[in-house]
């Protein structure tokens, strides 16, 4: 068995799932039902702290559950309708969900409508305030297999890949229009002979492919030669792999 291949850290993870995401499931402490959790569909955004964001109406029952009791969850899944969903990435934070201060409301504000446009509508009505929500844990899984706890404050010196925003582009194109190449980087960088190869995950360390054999599906991860910051980046060292994979 070969070293492991270098991949990011769970807070990494995390980070860039939740900085991702745009919509999770908040669960509150029930008033009505003592010490039950209530879920609830939230959308929020994330401050540079890392800290998500909610706008929420006094009305609402979570609204009520938290100004009784701000411990708190929020549950952000990676979901492809076309996969098996407890294959899918997804991290609960947990921690408290208070008000926010009026002296940050403009900057939490901003970012927030730079999310969710839509709430320019009602943002400033009065029955609605800003809460955001201090960790103070999460727990991270990466689909089957891959799952540990992340200490908030790893959490909060993490930051999120930067290929985050470039990932579903470049894992379709790979998909799309390199086929071939893709069974060419898992034959020579993990060993494996596979009939079909798809790109699952990447990341500024490397990415992650899905494999066909003759006798099973596999998985696999393949370190970059070096560790990339952009698209372009991404672009240079494929080819380059694919060179040194062709001349072996």
């Amino acid at each position: 068995m070969g070293p492991a291949v270098p991949e990011p850290s769970f807070a990494e993870r995390a980070r860039t799932q939740l900085s991702l995401g745009r919509l999770g499931t908040l669960s509150t402490i029930s008033k009505k039902a003592s010490g039950f959790p209530f879920g609830s569909v939230m959308p929020y955004a994330m401050d540079s702290q890392g800290r998500p964001v909610f706008l929420i109406s006094t009305m609402a029952m979570h609204t009520q559950n938290l100004q009784a009791d701000p411990r708190s969850s929020l549950l952000v899944m990676d979901f492809n309708p076309d996969e098996d969903p407890l294959g899918a990435a997804r991290v609960t934070l947990v921690g408290n969900t208070t008000v926010v201060p009026e002296s940050a409301r403009t900057e939490v504000r901003d970012l927030y409508l730079t999310r969710h446009s839509n709430s320019k509508y009602w943002v400033d009505f009065e029955d609605f305030r800003f809460y955001r929500m201090e960790a103070v844990d999460l727990y991270y899984v990466g689909g089957f297999g891959v799952m540990g706890w992340v200490e908030a404050s790893a959490y909060a010196r993490a930051l999120p890949d930067p290929l985050s925003d470039a990932a579903p582009e470049i894992i379709r194109h790979m998909n799309d229009d390199h086929r071939d190449a893709l069974i060419l980087l898992a034959k020579t960088y993990t060993g494996i002979e596979a009939e079909e190869a798809t790109m699952t995950a990447v990341d500024r360390l490397g990415f992650n492919v899905r494999l066909k054999t003759p006798d099973r599906m596999r998985g696999a991860r393949i370190a970059f030669l070096n560790e990339v910051h952009n698209a372009e980046e991404t672009r240079s060292v494929l080819v380059k792999m694919v060179q040194l994979a062709r001349q072996s």
